[in-house]
């Protein structure tokens, strides 16, 4: 009598890199950029154990049936927090950070030197006067509190500190930099 063998679970989205929402062209996309890259042939990045992986998980997620029956195997809190890497949305949202934590800094200056007084803007109006998304916002206000370039008062308003004002006059922005991300309301003369 033989003993069965024992298969591990493989997440079939996290091998192609891709979300339960993802359409049957991404799956393909994802499988056929991986499939090379792993494909036996290829010299620099052949991977057996990849390729199979990734092969498989194209077959169960390309045929309906099968993808329905796997989706419904995930645990729901897998489905939901499960940490994905996407390094193509990566990469472009990184390369966009320190434009946006200067977009956001020069809100703040021009807050605090147009009205000294009331220097504190809230996170509902960074939101409003740029064209940032939420998340990105909350993660740049979260990177200039940690290096002290801003600051919340005591009615949760941010405001540039005095770093926050000397890190932007050492690396003054281009206005083709910062314009595109904020909104910017015409003057009335």
């Amino acid at each position: 009598m033989s003993t069965p063998t024992v298969q591990r679970f493989q997440d079939h989205y996290m091998v192609l890199g891709v979300k339960p929402q993802s359409t049957t062209e991404e799956v393909f996309q994802a499988y056929s950029k991986l499939a090379a890259k792993y494909h036996p042939s290829n010299r620099e990045t052949r991977d057996q154990e990849k390729f199979n992986a990734v092969t498989l998980a194209y077959e169960v997620l390309s045929d309906p049936v099968r993808r329905k029956e796997f989706l419904d195997s995930l645990p729901k809190a897998q489905m939901v927090d499960n940490p994905q890497f996407d390094s193509d949305d990566f990469f472009r949202a990184i390369s966009g950070e320190a434009a946006r934590r200067m977009a956001i800094l020069c809100l703040l200056y021009d807050r605090r030197r147009l009205r000294p007084g009331v220097p504190g803007v809230s996170v509902r109006e960074v939101e409003r006067t740029t064209a940032i998304s939420t998340e990105e916002m909350f993660f740049c206000i979260w990177y200039l509190k940690q290096r002290n370039l801003i600051i919340s008062d005591d009615k949760s308003q941010v405001q540039i500190t005095v770093d926050g004002m000397d890190y932007l006059e050492s690396h003054i922005p281009t206005p083709e930099v910062i314009l595109p991300l904020l909104k910017l309301e015409p003057k009335v003369k």
